[in-house]
C-alpha cells in the first residue's frame, strides 16, 4: 500500500496536479560544511542526517548568505538580502527594525493554500514590535526565541552588552522551559505538532535549531556531559562540546523523521535539512565548526561562509538518491515549495528565487546561472558567481578570517550501521528507500570536495584588488585568476556593478535604549510597542 501511495503521489506531482505534500524545514544554525558525515567527516557521526542524504539528494552546489538574519530573510521572501535591506549583519535584540512588513513570507503563501504553519526555534527576523513577530508573519504557532542566540539551558541571550531571557510560547514568556536543553525542547514540540496534526490538511513545519550556534560567555558551547564524554578523544575541548551539540541535533532530525513515519505522513512529505550559513570555525564567534577543505568561515564570502551543507529529501523526487550538482540558492525554496504545493508561482513578482523542483526531481539543468552571495557596502565586501566564475571584491574583518580551517575529520572509518539502525534510517527503510551499502559509499565519495592538487596556487588579497576564481575547477579558492583572465574579471566587475544598482539601502538602525531587557524584567520583548518605564515581563 505504501509503494502504491508513493507512486500515485509522484505521478500527480510530476503531472502538475495539486498534491499538497507536507513541507518540513529543519534549519541548523552555523553548521559547517565538514560537520556532517555525508561530506566525508568521520569525526562526528550524523547517522540520521546521513540517512536523509543517502535516500534523497545531497545538494552539492547550494549557497546561502554568510550570516543568519540575511539568510533567513532570503528563505522567507525568495529575495536576495540586498533587495530587502537585510544585507548588513544581523538584527540585534534592542534594534528597532525587522524584515520589512511589505514582504510576503513563505508561511503566508502556504496558509493561502490551506497549510497549517508552525515555527519551532529561532526567528531572528525582527521582534521590536508585535507586527514583526512570527504569529503576525504567517505562522499559526511559535515556540522558541526571537533574537540571535541563547544559552541552551537557561535560555538567556547575552549579546552586545544586553542580557535577558528569550524564550516564548507564542507571545508569552515560556518560563516553564527554563533549564530544559533547547534542542530537546524543539524536538519535543515538533513531535507534538506532528502527532497532533489534522491529517485532512497539510503541514508546514519549520524546526529552526539553536545548534550549533555559540551561546553566552560563561560557557559558549553546551551539551549533556555524557555526550561530551563520548568525544574525549578529540584534542580540543571546544570541539568535544561542539560534537556533542551536533549529536543532539542529529538525534532531533531522526526523531522528527520517525514521528512523520509513525503518523503516515512521511510518504507525502518534502524535507529540507539546511544550514543557515557556513560554519564558525577555529574560534570564530567562540565556536568550533569545520568547513574543511573550503576557505573562510561564517560571515565571510569565501566558500566556507556561503556554501551550505544541505539535503532535500522526499519520496516525490523522481531521480534519487544522488549527489545533486544543480546550482541553488536558499532564495529558491520559496518558489520551489510553492510549486510543489500546487501554488501559482507565475503570480510571484520581483523575487530572486528560481523554481528548482523539476530540475532537482528529474535531474535537469538548473535555470540558475548566477548567485549574488552578498553586497555589503558598509563592510566593503561583495561576491557574485556567474556560471563557473566567482568574484571577490573586498572582504570582512580586514582579511583576518580569509584562510582555510579544519579539522579535516578524516581519521577513522565511516560506520554505515549507525545510519541503518538510527531513527531516520529505520523510518525511511520502512518506505523501502534506503539504498544498498555499496551505493551509500559511492554517494559519499561523490559528495566529498577535494581541492584540485593540479592547479598552481596564486595568492588573493581582495583588500588590495578584486580576485577571480573558477569555482568549478577550484572550489577551494586557491588560484586567483584575476591577472590571468582580465576580460572575465572586467565582465564580472561590470555585472557586480549592475547588480548593485538594484540594491536597496541596508535598513540597520541604531540600538534603542528601550530594547534593553533590564527595563522589562530581564526579558527581551517587543519594546517598540511600549514607552518606558514598564514592569511587565510578558509584554505583548
Amino acid at each position: 500500500m505504501t509503494r502504491l501511495l508513493l507512486t500515485l503521489s509522484l505521478a500527480s506531482l510530476c503531472c502538475g496536479e495539486v498534491t499538497k505534500p507536507n513541507i518540513i524545514l529543519i534549519i541548523a544554525d552555523d553548521l559547517g560544511w565538514n560537520d556532517v558525515g555525508f561530506h566525508g567527516s568521520n569525526q562526528i557521526p550524523t547517522p540520521n542526517i546521513d540517512a536523509l542524504a543517502w535516500s534523497g539528494l545531497v545538494l552539492q552546489n547550494y549557497y546561502v548568505p554568510p550570516i543568519c538574519t540575511p539568510s533567513r530573510s532570503a528563505l522567507m521572501t525568495g529575495k536576495y538580502p540586498i533587495h530587502t535591506g537585510m544585507q548588513h549583519f544581523v538584527i540585534l535584540g534592542d534594534e528597532p527594525r525587522g524584515l520589512p512588513l511589505t514582504e510576503k513570507l513563505l508561511p503566508q503563501y502556504l496558509k493561502e493554500l490551506g497549510y497549517s504553519t508552525h515555527l519551532v526555534g529561532k526567528w531572528h527576523l525582527g521582534s521590536y514590535k508585535k507586527e514583526y513577530l512570527p504569529l503576525n508573519r504567517g505562522f499559526d504557532t511559535h515556540l522558541g526565541f526571537w533574537t540571535s542566540a541563547i544559552d541552551f539551558y537557561d535560555h538567556t541571550s547575552f549579546y552586545f552588552d544586553t542580557w535577558g531571557y528569550d524564550f516564548r510560547r507564542g507571545f508569552q514568556v515560556a518560563h516553564d522551559l527554563f533549564g530544559v536543553y533547547a534542542t530537546d525542547v524543539y524536538t519535543d514540540e515538533a513531535i507534538k505538532l506532528i502527532r497532533g496534526h489534522n491529517s485532512s490538511g497539510r503541514l508546514f513545519l519549520v524546526v529552526a535549531h539553536s545548534a550549533v550556534h555559540s551561546g553566552n560567555p560563561y560557557e559558549f558551547l553546551r551539551a549533556p556531559d555524557d555526550l561530551i564524554a563520548n568525544f574525549s578523544h578529540l584534542p580540543d575541548r571546544q570541539r568535544q562540546k561542539y560534537a556533542a551539540m551536533v549529536t543532539k541535533l542529529d538525534e532531533s532530525v531522526g526523531k522528527v523523521i520517525e514521528a512523520l513515519q509513525q503518523r503516515g505522513m512521511l510518504e507525502n512529505s518534502i524535507v529540507l535539512f539546511t544550514t543557515d550559513n557556513g560554519g564558525a570555525a577555529a574560534g570564530f564567534d567562540n565556536n568550533a565548526g569545520s568547513n574543511y577543505p573550503l576557505k573562510g568561515v561564517k560571515n565571510t564570502l569565501w566558500e566556507g561562509g556561503v556554501r551550505g551543507a544541505a539535503i532535500l529529501w522526499s519520496p516525490l523526487l523522481a531521480k534519487k538518491p544522488r549527489v545533486a550538482t544543480q546550482r541553488l540558492h536558499i532564495a529558491d525554496w520559496l518558489p520551489t515549495f510553492l510549486h510543489a504545493a500546487g501554488g501559482n508561482i507565475s503570480n510571484l513578482e520581483n523575487i530572486d528565487g528560481v523554481n528548482q523542483w523539476m530540475a532537482l526531481s528529474e535531474d535537469l539543468v538548473s535555470e540558475r546561472k548566477s548567485i549574488v552571495h552578498n553586497i555589503d557596502d558598509i563592510f566593503g565586501s561583495a561576491s557574485i558567481t556567474v556560471e563557473q566564475w566567482k568574484l571577490h571584491k573586498g572582504t570582512n574583518y580586514n582579511g583576518v578570517w580569509d584562510d582555510w580551517y579544519g579539522p579535516s575529520g578524516r581519521e577513522g572509518s565511516y560506520d554505515v550501521d549507525l545510519v541503518l539502525t538510527g531513527y531516520a534510517g529505520r523510518a525511511i527503510n520502512k518506505l523501502g528507500l534506503i539504498p544498498p551499502v555499496d551505493k551509500i559509499f559511492s554517494l559519499r565519495e561523490a559528495s566529498i570536495i577535494k581541492c584540485n592538487s593540479s592547479i598552481v596556487p596564486i595568492a588573493c588579497n581582495p583588500l588590495l584588488a578584486p580576485c577571480l576564481f573558477n569555482i568549478e575547477e577550484d572550489p577551494c579558492e586557491i588560484q586567483n585568476l584575476a591577472d590571468v583572465e582580465p576580460s572575465i574579471l572586467t565582465q564580472m566587475l561590470d555585472e557586480l556593478e549592475r547588480v548593485n544598482r538594484t540594491a536597496v539601502a541596508p535598513n540597520n538602525k541604531a540600538k534603542d535604549p528601550r530594547g534593553d531587557p533590564k527595563y522589562w524584567g530581564r526579558v527581551y520583548t517587543n519594546f517598540g510597542d511600549y514607552a518606558l518605564p514598564h514592569t511587565s515581563a510578558d509584554c505583548t
